[in-house]
């Protein structure tokens, strides 16, 4: 791979003051043995086998059912060509095809590579450029397929496998399904490139088994984007994904393994639900409750009526569910664990959740190359604001923003840098991007950030995003709490926008919850006593609704990309 670096490389730190209040059940110390990352299916089938894997929509999967169907789809895909780091692409929402896919593309020897399926063709068409994607799996919707067809032949796209939606749905949708929907299924071309996922399968799922070495040989190309800059694909070896959901398995140790149902509304494509949907759930025969969007009266409904006992999520995904109208009716006790990541939580949507739900939110931080590196203890001191202590084997550094080496002692900020067996390799094909990110053995992760005497982190604010009003810095999370704080607001995001005296000045994007009359003046009047002039928002922009990621993170970067525009018009 051009640009990789193995960033696996233990720093020793002249401290670890987290081990103090380390949890007594975790050992920070443990190792966990590299392996291929398909040894987690293989491993679960042994314990699970009879044992619901994907619950999509009503439609139940055993773990058996997803290890016969991953099998074929190894078997189909070595058929068409793939072997050894093949690129497979998977443009597909939450659905049992998901997971079968993720782990056949990787028996056939594959390297999975996720696509947003909200991205247009020419977003599309860039990644499959870049990441060299040969084959594609997606499903027979026109909002996809249409998608695909202009690059099957363009570039390295030379097959789109087509998996029918309604063959995993439940009786009777599936019968159903294709004459309701019929405006949304797509007409598939009559071309050999396209190819039946019913014809993909069809063998006897006997694939040749591909030797792997599970700390050089990649398993998933992820792609950044949504909030900063031109995507690029981080390098995650088989070993960084599989030890990172044995360091999942190890932080969660009242887990009842086998018993355990884990709703994922968070979608596959992204990280974060890799990590703690996929291959989190999948190491502990949970039961994967998928589905396909996140539509807050399906979600509720579904927390009450298949009553998951873990729900990750992101913090507008928790904001949503505790201001959802019917909220009070809910019952909610059956969810005994929830993880937010994604971005920082706020201290009042949290409090709001907990208080609504009956249950402990813990934040836990990671990012796209390093996917969960912290948490706070499911049992044990929990710090609010806090995204809690290093998983086992992994450290954090608060190093100088002025000269990007120096370490800084506890309370001082500066920029979050990591290492731990879940970093990335490296970024595809962008030596000078990785030489950046990964030196001296750690990952810089742009985060602003500092570490209290106890070895807990505490996030400021993404580097990309502080404001600097006359020479002070602002950061836009510290006026984004004190906005939370307010009964009226729903949402809200903190931007800096050019400014001809203070070169920058703070404006604020708020939403008001439904029925609210929050006007200007009066929330003006509520922040002055929360925050210092410097920080008080000169501007607010009062909106129905703020852009967001796939994942549900709002995405600063649209709402400065308009500031510019209308800039330019102006």
């Amino acid at each position: 791979m051009d640009g990789q670096e193995n960033s696996s490389t233990s720093i020793e730190m002249p401290s670890r003051p987290w081990l103090a209040q380390y949890p007594e059940a975790i050992n920070w110390h443990a190792t966990f043995e590299a392996r291929p990352f398909q040894s987690l299916l293989d491993e679960a089938l042994v314990r699970y086998a009879d044992r619901s894997c994907v619950d999509f929509l009503g439609h139940q999967m055993t773990y058996a059912d997803i290890d016969h169907m991953a099998a074929r789809v190894a078997r189909g895909l070595q058929d068409l060509g793939v072997k050894k780091d093949t690129k497979v692409g998977l443009f597909l929402p939450n659905c049992p095809y998901s997971v079968a896919c993720f782990f056949g593309i990787l028996r056939a020897g594959g390297t999975v590579v996720n696509y947003n399926p909200l991205y247009v063709t020419r977003e599309i068409e860039q990644q499959v450029v870049d990441s060299e994607t040969e084959i594609m799996i997606t499903l027979d919707l026109d909002q996809l397929l249409s998608k695909l067809t202009p690059l099957v032949g363009k570039g390295p796209l030379r097959a789109v496998i087509v998996a029918k939606l309604a063959a995993c749905l439940p009786w009777p949708k599936r019968i159903l399904y294709p004459l309701v929907k019929r405006a949304d299924i797509a007409k598939v071309p009559n071309d050999p490139a396209f190819v039946p996922f019913d014809q993909l399968v069809a063998n006897d799922g006997r694939f040749d088994i591909v030797p792997i070495e599970p700390k050089e040989d990649i398993a998933l190309l992820q792609y950044t984007g949504g909030t900063t800059g031109i995507p690029k694909g981080a390098v995650h070896s088989h070993a960084s994904l599989v030890i990172n959901a044995d360091q999942l398995a190890a932080w969660a140790p009242d887990t009842e393994l086998g018993r355990e149902r884990i709703l994922g509304v968070l979608p596959l494509f992204h990280v974060f639900a890799v990590s703690v949907v996929l291959s989190f759930g999948i190491r502990v025969g949970a039961t994967l409750t998928l589905l396909p969007r996140f539509d807050l009266d399906q979600v509720l409904k579904t927390i009450v009526r298949k009553r998951p006992t873990m729900l990750p999520g992101v913090p507008t995904m928790y904001n949503a569910i505790s201001s959802h109208k019917d909220i009070d009716r809910a019952d909610l006790t059956s969810i005994k664990l929830c993880l937010s990541g994604g971005a920082p939580l706020p201290i009042e949507v949290k409090q709001n959740f907990e208080n609504k739900a009956g249950c402990t939110i813990v934040e836990g931080y990671g990012l796209t190359e390093a996917p969960v590196t912290h948490c706070n203890p499911f049992v044990g001191l929990q710090k609010q604001g806090s995204f809690g202590v290093p998983m086992p084997g992994t450290s954090i550094e608060i190093v100088s923003i002025e000269d990007g080496e120096t370490v800084l002692p506890p309370g001082e900020r500066g920029e979050v840098c990591l290492s731990g067996p879940q970093v990335m390799k490296g970024y595809w094909r962008r030596t000078d991007e990785t030489k950046a990110a990964l030196r001296n053995g750690r990952l810089h992760t742009g985060d602003i950030g500092y570490l209290d005497e106890d070895g807990y982190g505490f996030i400021v604010d993404r580097l990309k995003d502080l404001i600097i009003c006359s020479g002070f810095n602002v950061y836009p999370r510290v006026v984004e709490e004190a906005l939370y704080e307010h009964p009226e607001v729903l949402e809200t995001a903190v931007c800096g926008i050019a400014d001809d005296y203070r070169g920058e000045t703070v404006k604020a994007y708020v939403v008001r919850k439904d029925g609210a009359h929050l006007d200007e003046a009066t929330l003006i009047t509520f922040l002055k006593e929360r925050l210092s002039p410097i920080e008080l928002p000169k501007v607010i922009d009062f909106r129905d609704d703020l852009p967001k990621s796939a994942v549900g993170k709002i995405l600063k970067k649209e709402l400065r990309r308009e500031e510019m525009e209308r800039d330019k018009a102006t």
